[in-house]
């Protein structure tokens, strides 16, 4: 145990059975700090632009961007509070030492992780009456049905979250089984695994769909084949979101699932490295959107050319 500790982390130092930041950080430990901040700030900045872009323009006020905006926001806070909260109180040290800022960062990150999740599996779902019922789609998409749809994402979220949370070994006493249980089986249970096997059998739906439309597609109009690209296009690049998802969050949710119920230990900095592997997915989301969605494309031109004011003015 002793000599797992003392490799658990660049950037702490053990000082009398407790441990502190280093007075004299390594190479290694600055490298890694100025990495997340620069993280950070990429997944302030991105996406503040999908936010302001959905809000300014009006041909982005449809069902899935409102979708997408709202997950804009939590991958924003993400990027405002877990993020930092993260780099001051790093996994490591939460584990030797943990006190109420780790447990607030443990409640936001699983919180705004669920969030995330919860808002991919309602895109999923919005992408799917677009593609397979795209005659009922507006009936049965409507703005009222979205604002439920994100209002349920938080709300289920903010539950699972609480519940999820690790509690203390010297608080919990008998129930100890029921709280390791439940935040490391049940929750992840709710949080990752049920949406994503959820969200993968509805995009297989819609990718056999899609099939079926491109070979009988020569046969239609050209407008009409247009508006089919279209729809196909835009679930092409959530399908990436969700697979950059999935690449992000797996590797974390696995191991934090079989850990406890297995004999092997793992190296504390191999946890720290998924944990930033996880949190990067908040900051890919809006550049996904900047590369393959073409009006968030030239909402993010626009913006960053200082253009704004005058296209409101014309």
């Amino acid at each position: 145990m002793e000599t797992g500790v003392t490799y658990m982390h660049p950037c702490y130092e053990k000082n009398n059975f407790s441990y502190k930041f280093t007075t004299t950080p390594s190479p290694v430990c600055v490298i890694l700090y100025v990495f997340l901040t620069l993280l950070s700030v990429a997944t302030v900045f991105g996406n503040l632009l999908v936010i302001i872009s959905v809000f300014y323009f009006k041909q982005l006020h449809t069902p899935t961007n409102f979708l997408i905006l709202s997950l804009a926001v939590t991958d924003l806070l993400v990027g405002i509070i877990v993020f930092p909260l993260t780099i001051a109180f790093s996994f490591s040290l939460c584990m030797y030492q943990e006190n109420l800022f780790c447990k607030i960062r443990d409640s936001f990150g699983i919180y705004l992780c669920t969030c995330s999740i919860l808002h991919l599996c309602c895109i999923s779902i919005d992408r799917y009456y677009a593609v397979c019922q795209p005659l009922t789609y507006k009936s049965k998409i409507s703005r009222h049905v979205v604002v439920f749809m994100i209002f349920v994402s938080w709300g289920a979220s903010a539950l699972i979250g609480i519940g999820a949370t690790p509690k203390s070994e010297d608080k919990c006493q008998e129930t100890c089984f029921i709280d390791v249980l439940m935040a490391n089986t049940i929750g992840p249970v709710l949080s990752f695994y049920l949406p994503l096997v959820i969200m993968l059998c509805i995009y297989l739906k819609i990718f056999l769909v899609a099939q079926r439309q491109a070979r009988s597609i020569q046969a239609r109009m050209k407008c009409g084949a247009t508006v089919s690209k279209m729809e196909r296009k835009a679930t092409k690049t959530l399908a990436i979101v969700l697979g950059v998802f999935i690449f992000c969050w797996t590797p974390f949710f696995v191991c934090f699932t079989v850990l406890p119920f297995t004999s092997n230990s793992v190296r504390v900095p191999v946890l720290d490295a998924l944990i930033c592997l996880a949190l990067t997915n908040s900051t890919l989301n809006p550049f996904i959107y900047a590369f393959f969605y073409s009006w968030f494309r030239s909402a993010f031109r626009i913006i960053m050319s200082g253009k704004l004011l005058y296209v409101k003015e014309t």
